[in-house]
């Protein structure tokens, strides 16, 4: 099928909305599973249930509400965020709660055993998480967040319901143009998706082999 090059440009402007919204949403993500997760894990109390609060939430709840609230709900309360900012959160929010749990069942995955070794060489708790948990940890945790990743990515497509102008949104435009074309725009929608997540799909198996090196 030849592919009108009319086309490209615009889709090209929303693929390239799209990559900076997953990478910082990546961030995001990242910084709270390891913050969710440890702190499931914490011996505080109030921490537990605190973390266990926003991750059961997130989790319970929709992508699609959580991106509206923040979005449409939030300004009734004084509070407005862009669109960039509020897709940002709610993808980050939302997998970060996912992602804690793989980081909280990846540290209770290590045998118990590793962790008296370490107490009886007179390890600190940090020492004992950085040099000899945490490593083990990581190997299990990657195929797991390599899923995570690659559905972030395709759930930024809902982002072009709150008006930024992502690969979804753009095609939408082209579509309300010409809707005769709407094979042609959807399926290069979804040739720029998979060429957008695949190179993600490699590095995350490439992370995995390196941190699975030398290790049963």
């Amino acid at each position: 099928m030849m592919v009108s090059v009319d086309l490209l440009p615009l889709l090209f402007q929303g693929a390239a909305v799209t990559l900076q919204v997953t990478a910082l949403s990546m961030v995001v993500a990242f910084v709270l599973s390891f913050a969710a997760g440890f702190a499931r894990l914490s011996r505080i109390k109030s921490i537990r249930i605190a973390s266990s609060v926003y991750v059961e939430v997130f989790r319970g709840t929709s992508l699609l509400v959580q991106l509206f609230w923040l979005f449409f709900a939030l300004p009734l309360l004084g509070i407005e965020l862009t669109a960039l900012v509020a897709g940002v959160m709610a993808l980050g929010l939302n997998y970060g709660a996912y992602g804690s749990e793989v980081v909280r069942s990846a540290i209770l995955a290590i045998p118990k055993g590793q962790t008296e070794a370490s107490i009886a060489l007179n390890m600190s708790p940090w020492l004992r998480m950085r040099r000899v948990i945490l490593p083990q940890a990581l190997a299990i945790m990657l195929p797991s967040f390599g899923n995570l990743a690659i559905e972030l990515l395709k759930g930024t497509s809902l982002i072009s319901l709150i008006t930024m102008a992502d690969l979804t949104y753009q095609g939408m435009i082209l579509r309300t143009f010409d809707s005769s074309r709407t094979f042609e725009i959807f399926g290069l929608i979804l040739v720029m998706f998979f060429v957008m997540a695949y190179p993600l799909t490699l590095f995350m198996r490439w992370l995995e082999r390196r941190f699975s090196a030398g290790r049963v």
